[in-house]
């Protein structure tokens, strides 16, 4: 146990120069942009400007930097021959609708910081590089190691810290500020299956010229629109206000002619918690079901009715499985899109607990959709990850959660998939704690400044307990 550091005192001292650096850090547009991607910037402008930022705040305060292609970076510390690593995320999913202010101009209110990144990753990752900076700044004897590694892409493929760690070494251990407190020594694994459609539009009183929904795979669609052709516009749009009694969801449908608009507004979510949004995809799909489309369109709205909607457990699929120490799978259909005459596809995003593999949920989904004329295929996916409780760096992180907090300190799984899994012995560490309000993936994202503050400490003593 470190003697004589108050860390909590030290991390107010750095309160206020760690707030401008975050904002400058938040104000960056980092959504992934493959549409502006360049050589120089392979996932788009915006994420390289963030790591460029953060590159350039290291150098700033003495630490020897490596940007590695534009794609990731570290800022690295000390020497010895045990590699530790921090690894955070500047990238962010992207803002969707329904924000109070500005999502790239953070916002303090009532102690809550207001903006797109600032607890998914930004905050809690400028809290971990600052408690790096405290070890530096008080001069504490390390021997090991230390870089903070940050990637550019989590919220998506994973590309960026992909290409770093085929060029800079594995570490040996370490944590990634990218979750929740106690500890998160156990993610699920991560499997992202594509169902394709045909698009003809022959048969069917009613013509599905396009379906819209979702922002990404594992986010919770907010918002969702169709636009139908009928040959009765009046009753499509008369049939869903009585639709929407008592539904936790709000929608308008707008007709032109004999055209109907309808756009349905649930609640977005981190795709790893379906349970806690309310996907507006799923309330379009089963509403429109009951009307009269062609084949290929009712297959579409048909099979998200039947096996998606209001399932986020996977019983309808027959994938539903839990188990003992990682709990159930979750189930998360992200991305809808349909245009006539071109096609449709459904992209359905899980989060698996051991006892079950990629390849078996794949296979369920061709045998529960066989009567269906659709195409599945699947994303490279993430198995299952789990560090032992009693391994000395988990006891040693809880330890010093126990010790700052006086809070129960126990292991914990998760959904969601973070960078800690990239190393063998790697969990996530922070920064929601019990009472924290997640806010992760959603509109009006924010983080309470005593959160990060206290992170930032515990952070600090975390890590020199991990490298002295």
């Amino acid at each position: 146990m470190t003697q004589n550091i108050d860390w909590k005192a030290e991390a107010a001292k750095r309160k206020d120069a760690y707030l401008e650096d975050l904002f400058d850090l938040l104000r960056i547009d980092s959504v992934r942009d493959d549409e502006n991607a360049t050589d120089e910037a392979p996932l788009g402008p915006g994420p390289k400007e963030a790591l460029e930022a953060f590159l350039a705040l290291g150098e700033r305060d003495g630490f020897l930097t490596k940007n590695v292609d534009n794609w990731a970076g570290h800022i690295e510390y000390g020497d010895g021959d045990e590699l530790m690593g921090i690894l955070a995320h500047v990238d962010v999913v992207p803002t969707g609708t329904g924000w109070e202010t500005d999502p790239f101009e953070p916002v303090i209110k009532d102690g809550r910081l207001y903006a797109r990144g600032s607890s998914d990753d930004k905050g809690p990752g400028m809290a971990a590089y600052y408690a790096l900076k405290m070890i530096k700044d008080l001069g504490l004897p390390v021997s090991k190691k230390v870089r903070f590694i940050i990637g550019t892409d989590e919220e998506s493929e994973w590309k960026g810290i992909k290409h770093y760690l085929e060029t800079e070494p594995e570490p040996d251990f370490g944590f990634s500020p990218d979750a929740a407190f106690p500890i998160i020594n156990g993610e699920k694994g991560n499997a992202t299956v594509f169902i394709e459609t045909k698009g003809a539009v022959d048969g069917g009183s009613e013509e599905l010229v396009l379906f819209e929904a979702g922002l990404r795979a594992n986010m919770v669609p907010q918002e969702a629109v169709a636009v139908v052709k009928s040959k009765n516009p009046a009753a499509l749009q008369a049939g869903l206000a009585d639709f929407l009694d008592g539904l936790p969801v709000s929608g308008v449908a707008a007709v032109d002619g004999d055209q109907v608009t309808l756009e349905m507004t649930g609640k977005a979510a981190h795709g790893s918690k379906p349970a806690s949004g309310v996907n507006a995809a799923t309330y379009l799909a089963r509403y429109l079901s009951d009307f009269d489309f062609s084949k290929d369109a009712k297959a579409f709205l048909e099979m998200t009715m039947l096996y998606l909607h209001d399932d986020p457990e996977g019983e309808k699929l027959g994938i539903a499985v839990t188990d003992a120490i990682m709990g159930e799978l979750t189930s998360n259909p992200g991305v809808f899109s349909f245009k006539a005459n071109e096609g449709g596809k459904i992209t359905v995003n899980m989060r698996y607990p051991q006892g079950t593999t990629e390849e078996g949920l794949f296979e369920t989904f061709r045998t529960k959709l066989s009567d269906y004329d659709v195409t599945l295929t699947k994303a490279n996916g993430k198995e299952p990850h789990y560090v032992p409780a009693n391994d000395p760096l988990v006891t040693t992180l809880l330890d010093v959660y126990h010790r700052q907090t006086g809070l129960e300190a126990h292991e914990m799984v998760i959904g969601g998939g973070t960078y800690g899994r990239l190393m063998e012995r790697g969990v996530a560490f922070g920064a929601m704690f019990p009472d924290s309000i997640d806010t992760m993936h959603q509109a009006n994202e924010f983080m309470a400044i005593d959160d990060l503050m206290k992170s930032m400490a515990i952070y600090a003593e975390a890590i020199y307990e991990l490298i002295k």
